[in-house]
């Protein structure tokens, strides 16, 4: 019998990095999970990885990589897609554009290149507009509360 090996198992150099980490949103339709997902910045995922994080299937994921230009993950030499942390992040704006959104394929490919550098600043003043149409809504709906309890207490107060 031959000695056990002691060198230390082979890690490839995929792994091997420094761990700053930093948080990828979740699609808020699909609460089979934690919230958040932690990744690593400087690291590329493999497509399984991706598909993992994004709950997505692999094939989705090829697929997208034809009908969005802007989604070109690296190829290792052996062949395999490594996304960037670029490409994960267009992955979830391309996924929350097209299942939360209801965009066509053709309409969310059109909507990234045409607003390509703002995503970040038009989504938080899609949120903040969202935020003021939402009190005003409920102001509104406390109003009509009002004059309804108003109304019922004067038919109240005639018996």
């Amino acid at each position: 019998m031959n000695p056990p090996s002691t060198s230390p198992p082979y890690i490839p150099a995929l792994y091997i990095n420094d761990p700053q980490t930093a948080t990828i949103a979740r699609s808020p339709g699909r609460d089979n999970g934690t919230a958040t997902q932690v990744a690593t910045e400087k690291k590329l995922y493999r497509i399984g990885e991706v598909s993992r994080l994004a709950d997505l299937k692999p094939f989705v994921l090829r697929y997208w990589e034809t009908e969005f230009p802007m989604l070109q993950p690296v190829k290792s030499s052996s062949g395999h897609r490594l996304y960037r942390q670029d490409d994960v992040d267009m992955v979830f704006r391309i996924k929350r554009l097209l299942y939360d959104e209801g965009f066509t394929i053709a309409g969310a490919r059109r909507f990234l290149r045409e607003h390509e550098g703002n995503f970040e600043a038009e989504s938080a003043s899609e949120r903040h507009a969202a935020e003021g149409a939402a009190q005003l809504l409920s102001r509104k709906m406390l109003l009509d509360l009002r004059d309804t309890l108003r109304a019922f207490l004067t038919l109240l107060e005639r018996r």
